[in-house]
C-alpha cells in the first residue's frame, strides 16, 4: 500500500505541475480578457439571476435554473471547503488561500464558459431528459470525439473519488473524532442517504439540493461569521500573513512560494471545480432561455464556494495559528481552529457542516458520474449499474485511506481538467458569441423594467 500511495502521488506531483496549472489558470485569464472581466462587470446581475423568479418555465430543461445551480453547489460545496483547504494550507502555508482567491477569480470566467457551451450543445437522451457537458461540447462544438469520450472516462472514474470516496472518509473521520462514532457505522448512514436520492434521478436530486444547499451554506457561513465578529481584531493579521506568505519564501509548512502557488490553485480547483468540467453536466438540464443566463447563474457558484465559504474556512485556520501544528491531520486542523474560538462548540460545528457538505456532495457528482457513463454507453438500463456501484463506494470510502483516496483525486481531476480545457479555449468564439445574446437580453429587460 505505501508503494501504491508513492506511484500515486509521483503520478498526481507530475499531472499538477507547472503546465497544467498554467492550462487552468491560463484559461481563466484569457476568458477574462475576452469577455471584458464579465465576472466583476456582470455579478451583480449574475446574483439577480440566481434569486430571481421570472424566469422562463416553458423553456427547454429538465430542472430550474436555480435547482441546477445548487445541485452544482451540491456537489462543489464539501470537503474541499473544510478539509481541502487545511489541506492546501498545511502543504502551501497561508499563501495558499491568496492562490485559491486568484484561481477563483479567474476560475469565475472559466465557470461561465463551461456553462454557455453545456446549454448551447445539450441534447436529448433516450430517457427525453437534457445530456450535456464537456462530453457534448467537445464532441458537437469541438469536433473532437476523441477528446469527448476521453472527457467521459475520466468523468465517470472521477466521481467515485472527489465525488464520494473523499466525502465519505472525510464524514465518517469527524463524526468518529467528534462522537466517537465507528466509521462503518457511518458508512451505512451516508450509503442508505445517497441511494434514497440518487436512485431517484436528476429530479429528485434537484428537489433535495434545493433545500440542502441553503440551509447548510447559511449554518455554516453564520458559525464562521461568529467567528470573525467575535475576533475582529485578529482579521487584518490573518490578511496580512496570507498577502506575505503568498510571495515568501517562508511558508510555514509548504516552504517555497512554488508551494503555495501549486496547492493553492489545485485545490482551489478542488473545491470550486473552475476548469474541470464538472459542474456544466447540470447547468446543461436546466430550464432557460439563453445559454449566457445559465453562464451567469453558474459563475455564482465560483463565489459562493471559495470567496465566501472557503475564505471562511482559511481565515479562521490562520486566525487560530493552529496550523503550525505538523503533528495534526488536515481535518483536525480545520476542527482544532473552530474549535479554539468557540470552545466545545467548535469540533460539533465543523463535524455537522461537513455531513451537509459532504452529503450534498455525493448526491451532486452521482449525476456528473452517471451522465459520463451515459455518454460511454447508451444502453440505459445499464445506468442502474452504475447507481449501485457509486451508492456502494460511499461505504467503501468511509473505511479506506484518506492519503490514498485524496491523491487519486487529485490525478482524476487532472485529467478531466485537459479535456475539457482545450474545449474551452478551442470554442472560445461560441462563449463570446453567446456572451453579447445575453448582454443585450438584460438590457432589453431592464430597459422593459423602467417602463413598466
Amino acid at each position: 500500500m505505501e508503494k501504491l500511495n508513492e506511484f500515486l502521488g509521483s503520478v498526481s506531483t507530475f499531472l499538477w505541475g507547472i503546465p497544467l496549472l498554467v492550462l487552468i489558470v491560463g484559461t481563466g485569464i484569457y476568458l477574462t480578457v475576452r469577455l471584458g472581466i464579465l465576472q466583476l462587470r456582470l455579478l451583480p446581475a449574475a446574483l439577480k439571476q440566481v434569486f430571481s423568479k421570472n424566469h422562463d418555465k416553458s423553456a427547454e430543461g429538465d430542472i430550474s435554473q436555480f435547482q441546477a445551480l445548487t445541485t452544482a453547489l451540491a456537489a462543489t460545496v464539501g470537503t474541499g471547503n473544510i478539509v481541502g483547504v487545511a489541506t492546501a494550507i498545511v502543504l502551501g502555508g497561508p499563501g495558499a488561500v491568496f492562490w485559491m482567491w486568484v484561481s477563483a477569480f479567474f476560475g469565475m470566467a472559466t465557470k461561465y464558459g463551461e456553462a454557455v457551451l453545456a446549454v448551447k450543445y445539450r441534447v436529448k437522451d433516450a430517457n427525453g431528459e437534457m445530456a450535456g457537458g464537456p462530453m457534448y461540447y467537445l464532441e458537437h462544438g469541438l469536433k473532437q470525439k476523441w477528446l469527448a469520450v476521453l472527457f467521459a472516462i475520466f468523468g465517470a472514474i472521477a466521481a467515485f473519488g472527489i465525488g464520494n470516496g473523499t466525502q465519505s472518509n472525510s464524514v465518517a473521520g469527524v463524526v468518529n473524532a467528534t462522537f466517537g462514532i465507528d466509521n462503518w457505522i457511518t458508512g451505512i448512514v451516508l450509503t442508505v442517504f445517497a441511494a434514497l436520492v440518487i436512485l431517484g434521478g436528476i429530479k429528485s436530486i434537484g428537489k433535495v439540493t434545493a433545500i440542502f444547499v441553503p440551509v447548510m451554506a447559511i449554518f455554516y457561513v453564520a458559525a464562521g461569521l461568529i467567528v470573525m465578529v467575535m475576533n475582529v481584531t485578529a482579521i487584518p493579521e490573518a490578511f496580512a500573513t496570507i498577502i506575505k506568505m503568498a510571495f515568501s519564501g517562508e511558508a510555514a509548512a509548504g516552504g517555497a512560494i512554488g508551494a503555495a502557488i501549486r496547492y493553492g490553485i489545485a485545490r482551489g480547483v478542488f473545491s470550486n471545480e473552475a476548469g474541470l468540467g464538472s459542474a456544466p453536466i447540470a447547468a446543461a438540464a436546466a430550464k432557460t432561455d439563453l445559454a449566457g443566463r445559465q453562464g451567469l447563474i453558474s459563475m455564482t457558484q465560483v463565489f459562493f464556494d471559495t470567496f465566501i465559504i472557503c475564505s471562511i474556512t482559511g481565515i479562521t485556520i490562520v486566525m487560530s495559528g493552529i496550523y503550525t501544528d505538523k503533528s495534526l491531520a488536515a481535518n483536525e486542523i480545520t476542527t482544532g481552529a473552530f474549535g479554539h474560538f468557540l470552545g466545545d462548540l467548535g469540533p460539533i460545528v465543523v463535524a455537522i457542516g461537513l455531513i451537509f457538505f459532504a452529503s450534498s456532495t455525493i448526491i451532486g457528482w452521482a449525476y456528473y458520474g452517471e451522465k459520463c457513463f451515459q455518454y460511454l454507453f447508451k444502453n440505459p438500463s445499464l445506468l442502474i449499474v452504475y447507481r449501485i456501484a457509486f451508492v456502494l463506494m460511499v461505504f467503501v470510502g468511509s473505511v479506506i485511506s484518506l492519503d490514498l483516496i485524496w491523491t487519486f483525486s487529485d490525478i482524476t481531476n487532472a485529467l478531466m481538467a485537459i479535456p475539457n480545457l482545450i474545449g474551452l479555449l478551442g470554442l472560445s468564439g461560441v462563449i463570446i458569441y453567446e456572451t453579447k445574446k445575453i448582454q443585450e437580453k438584460l438590457k432589453e429587460e431592464k430597459e422593459a423594467s423602467k417602463s413598466i
